[in-house]
């Protein structure tokens, strides 16, 4: 039998406000749910950053010739290669960034100031590192990085900037210093927080061991008097400031004024090795915008427009759901006072179709009964009736007896 409209539109009706329902229940949901898959750094980072400035570079060669050379304004380029490595997984990501400082007076190994490769294990969430694995830090060719433990950020800010101040990792000193929150601003229309922070004078001899930090020569090539020889330490400091996305944390754009020197103690500085500023490259800030408004629009879609839509097609649902069932119970209602029999006090009868019989000629079956044979069945014989009554007669008095 084929479903009656009415039943139907019932069905229909029990549908929609299910799937309102659902929706609704999606769209409180949703936004909890999402938000922690969203706010992850993506295991698909490849970023190339560049930073160019000028300033002043120790001729090493002259150095060790004993005429020590210092060369100024010279224009200076900062590259960072940054991808992500094993191990990796839904929770972490291993961040390595192959960087050099280059020269551009120069040309091929001449113009390398220095270079480095840092790995370091970060919580996709929050950009801490993890210590597990323990980072390395590689600035010898051909040799196995040396494993730095850390506790700053470094590449990236935590999703949900807040304006405060946070712990930051330099890799040139190997220590962990705050970077303070100063103000909101915007960088091409974008809006940005901005931080500073200022690495104190740190002893690379001390924090990365090596023989570039720590330098024994006569006298006369450091400038002295006398040829007895001379141990200089290598000193380290920089003035930085960064422009991060509050919503990502993707930093827009990084300046630094960056000074090593030797001296034999952190007051003296004795020859400058490198004074330099630096800050990212229009090309970078751009690219590093569009990378925060891709971020900005993942989060948006998962934590904001998803729900909305829930909300919105679950409300939709719910509503009509509940007006075509209301109009199907009226509907129905009406039905069935149009088939119930009049006067019959119950509206399933009131406009019941009636069949009138005719019995004049036949009664229903058309048969016209005056017209129909008959059987005769013959009388009774007198004599046997008789005797039967006498017979019952006789056996009165006897009974009676």
């Amino acid at each position: 039998m084929a479903n009656s409209p009415g039943r139907t539109s019932r069905i229909l009706a029990c549908v929609l406000v299910a799937l309102g329902a659902f929706l609704l229940t999606c769209a409180a949901l949703l936004p909890t749910y999402t938000k922690s898959h969203a706010l992850k750094t993506p295991l698909d980072l490849e970023v190339t950053i560049v930073a160019n400035g000028k300033g002043s570079v120790l001729d090493v060669a002259s150095l060790a010739s004993g005429t020590a050379h210092v060369d100024k304004d010279v224009p200076l380029t900062v590259q960072r290669f940054v991808t992500v490595e094993d191990p990796s997984n839904a929770d972490i990501m291993t961040v390595q960034s192959g960087q050099t400082l280059r020269r551009g007076d120069k040309s091929g190994d001449a113009a390398v100031v220095n270079a480095l490769v840092d790995r370091v294990t970060v919580d996709r969430k929050t950009s801490m590192p993890t210590n597990d694995p323990v980072g390395t830090i590689q600035t010898q060719p051909g040799r196995p990085g040396i494993p730095v433990e850390r506790h700053g950020l470094q590449y990236k800010w935590p999703f949900d900037v807040e304006k405060k101040t946070y712990p930051y990792f330099d890799v040139t000193a190997r220590t962990t210093n705050p970077i303070d929150f100063v103000d909101q601003t915007e960088i091409n229309g974008m809006k940005v927080y901005k931080f500073h922070q200022v690495v104190p004078v740190t002893d690379l001899s001390k924090t990365a061991p090596g023989s570039d930090n720590l330098v024994s020569l006569p006298a006369k090539n450091w400038g002295l008097p006398g040829d007895a020889p001379v141990t200089m330490h290598r000193y380290y400091t920089d003035d930085r400031t960064m422009w991060v996305d509050p919503v990502t944390g993707t930093i827009i754009k990084s300046t630094d004024h960056m000074t090593q020197y030797f001296g034999r103690n952190p007051e003296e500085r004795a020859l400058t090795v490198l004074d330099m500023n630096v800050s990212f490259n229009e090309a970078t800030i751009e690219y590093q915008i569009n990378q925060a408004k891709d971020g900005q629009d993942k989060i948006s879609l998962y934590t904001r427009i998803l729900p909305l839509v829930a909300l919105i097609v679950g409300l939709i649902a719910l509503i009509g759901g509940v007006i075509l069932g209301l109009r199907s119970v009226k509907q129905r209602g009406v039905s069935m006072k149009k088939q119930a029999p009049a006067g019959s006090g119950d509206p399933a009868f009131d406009n019941a179709e009636t069949q009138v019989i005719d019995y004049g000629k036949g009664g229903p079956t058309g048969q016209d009964w005056g017209e129909a044979n008959t059987e005769v069945f013959p009388a009774a014989d007198q004599h046997e009736h008789g005797s039967h009554e006498k017979g019952t007669d006789d056996e009165g008095p006897a009974n009676r007896d």
